[in-house]
């Protein structure tokens, strides 16, 4: 095996020192005055970011132990990517996949983390509906609904949008809380709580290309045995509506 050059060999103990300065020591002949200031500049700003992608999470736990998670996924955590904004995703595999949960860790931590993630991802990302040729104000009945690609639907056992210090359920729903997020044309963010038969309903636009608003809804009470296809046609009508007004919803596809 080839001998690892001097200056490798310098740059893995200074990088091993900086993630976990207790357990390995810096390399001989540098000032620890100068390497403080590399330990504290490497870590604040990981932590600051982490901090500012996942707010909730961190007003949750007590300094020390938030600044102990972010100290382990340096030590335990080998990122794959150079990307600054793709670290917290690399924080989220963490919390799901390697971090060891103790007795008193949030029986939800993982799924709050992965919904405040995905608020940043989708504010950042490239996806675009610039290419699709919608009418705005088509009547999604009759028409062939279409679904932003800046919106995105998610399950939760818990109500992660409404966790907070003075709300820390201990145990999942017995339904799941299924949540849209959406960005606009102008980037504003924001999400809108589902119910399971608008969830599913969004699911099926989404995997729609043929069929009008008014077929999608009469599969759909079929699919759930509701009894009255009329009534459903009618609420279904009313919540495609409602996720128009906030463009999950872009509108009805453009006639040839």
């Amino acid at each position: 095996m080839a001998k690892i050059p001097e200056f490798q060999r310098k740059q893995y103990e200074f990088a091993a020192h900086i993630r976990n300065p207790e357990k390995a020591q810096a390399p001989p002949g540098i000032e620890d005055r100068r390497m403080a200031i590399y330990r504290e500049l490497f870590f604040n700003n990981l932590l600051k970011l982490l901090s500012g992608t996942f707010p909730v999470l961190k007003k949750l736990h007590a300094d020390d132990k938030w600044r102990s998670m972010v100290r382990q996924f340096m030590i335990q955590y080998r990122s794959q990517t150079p990307y600054f904004l793709q670290i917290p995703r690399e924080f989220l595999d963490f919390l799901g996949n390697h971090y060891e949960a103790g007795d008193d860790d949030f029986p939800f931590l993982n799924e709050l983390a992965h919904y405040e993630w995905a608020e940043l991802a989708l504010s950042v990302s490239e996806d675009s509906n610039d290419d699709l040729d919608v009418e705005d104000e088509g009547d999604l009945l009759s028409g062939i609904p279409v679904k932003s690609r800046l919106a995105w639907a998610f399950a939760y056992h818990f109500p992660v949008h409404r966790i907070a210090e003075d709300f820390l359920p201990e145990e999942p729903d017995d339904v799941p809380t299924f949540i849209a997020l959406f960005r606009k044309a102008d980037d504003e963010l924001g999400f809108l709580e589902l119910n399971p038969v608008t969830a599913r309903l969004l699911e099926l636009i989404e995997a729609n290309d043929t069929k009008t608003g008014r077929e999608i809804l009469t599969d759909l009470a079929e699919e759930i045995s509701y009894p009255d296809v009329d009534a459903m046609i009618a609420h279904g009508h009313d919540a495609m509506e409602q996720m128009r007004s906030h463009e999950i919803i872009l509108g009805t596809r453009r006639s040839l």
